[in-house]
């Protein structure tokens, strides 16, 4: 019997890798000559470099850059050939910063435009946008200064870093823009189809979750329209209400905008590249699974990017989760037949991640051996 194991993290308790092999562990409990694949996931946001260098056997790059707040950090980015998988989070992630530094009036998306310089010095000219765990709400701007584009104001002077300054901009100077962008092709990982500006938009939407007060948020959306305006009169693109403009604080407009850039879901592009389709043939079951399955699992994370592509080849999916939430009947309809909560027992929080290896291992080896007694049913 040959089965797929595809999950996405555990957040908090298990890494994508780790979840695989406690889920493999415990099918080869009730099936040891099982030929059991083993295909970590993410949905474009963080933890992609990982599922995706892991799948295809590609190097990670470590360099020193430009935090969120302007202190050096250590960021990586995946190579698969000529391919770079610049994942921003490893650079202006919202992870990088404790709670009380939390500010999208200062953070910059500069480190990772020295992220993509890197790659770009490197030779690669396709790259994999990852933009999940933003800190930032600078529409982009820090990442374009990186790549030699001069945002200035009316003394002629570049503008300091943060989304707090997008209203000072009254020049766009690309005379030093790095020219290797336009010999290159990126395509943006995201299933944010946010707007960049409006009560929709990156700024009412997601930055209070980065830190922003009321007061934070009218600044941030004024700055953002007048940032739109601005990138509509230099290049001819409106991106004020365009859908995905909004995702990574106003990044994925900066990208649209200015660099040859296509949107696609992140879980599609995670699949293609791990060969999930290729493995599917001949497979009896799917198994998947990510921290928490409730009703928002249906707007592409990872479990039902893998149950949307195993249906098409009439396999059929199981997905274990560390909590269970309402509304997952729209699960079905998409090729997850069923959902389970490694959780069987009372416990602590603390506990259920501490004990989560284990508890994934038992309960998926339950549901193994359910499926197989319903095989010999039939």
């Amino acid at each position: 019997m040959k089965i797929v194991i595809a999950p996405d993290s555990f957040k908090g308790s298990l890494s994508a890798a780790a979840a695989a092999e406690a889920i493999a562990q415990g099918v080869r409990r009730c099936l040891p000559d099982a030929a059991v694949i083993k295909l970590p996931i993410a949905d474009g946001g963080e933890g992609t470099i990982d599922s995706l260098l892991a799948a295809a056997d590609g190097e990670r790059v470590t360099i020193s850059v430009t935090g969120p707040l302007g202190k050096p950090v250590n960021a990586s980015y995946g190579l698969l050939g000529q391919t770079a998988i610049i994942e921003m989070a490893e650079a202006s992630g919202l992870c990088l910063l404790t709670e009380e530094e939390r500010n999208p009036v200062r953070t910059t998306t500069y480190g990772t435009g020295e992220l993509i310089r890197h790659a770009l010095e490197r030779g690669c000219r396709r790259f994999l946008l990852t933009v999940g765990g933003s800190s930032t709400n600078d529409g982009g701007a820090g990442m374009l200064q990186a790549l030699g584009m001069r945002l200035l104001d009316r003394e002629g002077n570049p503008i300091p870093p943060g989304g707090g300054n997008l209203a000072e901009i009254v020049t766009i100077d690309d005379s030093l823009w790095d020219p290797r962008i336009a010999e290159s092709s990126f395509v943006i990982a995201t299933d944010v189809q946010n707007p960049l500006i409006g009560e929709q938009g990156a700024s009412r939407i997601f930055s209070p979750q980065k830190g922003a007060t009321p007061e934070m948020v009218e600044q941030l959306e004024h700055g953002m329209i007048i940032w739109a305006d601005l990138i509509e009169a230099k290049t001819g693109v409106r991106i004020h209400e365009r859908p995905g403009a909004g995702a990574a604080g106003g990044l994925c407009g900066a990208y649209l905008a200015f660099f040859p850039a296509s949107m696609r879901r992140g879980i599609d592009v995670v699949l293609e590249h791990v060969r999930l389709e290729d493995h599917l043939a001949g497979t009896e079951l799917v198994i998947t699974g990510e921290g928490r399955i409730d009703h928002q699992t249906a707007s592409g994370k990872a479990p039902m990017g893998v149950a949307q592509l195993a249906k098409r080849h009439g396999v059929p999916v199981i997905a274990l989760a560390g909590s269970v939430g309402s509304g997952i009947d729209v699960l079905y309809a998409e090729g997850i037949h069923s959902v389970h909560s490694i959780v069987t027992t009372p416990m602590t929080l603390q506990d259920a991640i501490e004990r989560a290896s284990t508890l994934l291992e038992l309960t998926a080896e339950q549901v193994t051996r359910t499926f197989i007694a319903g095989r010999k049913g039939n």
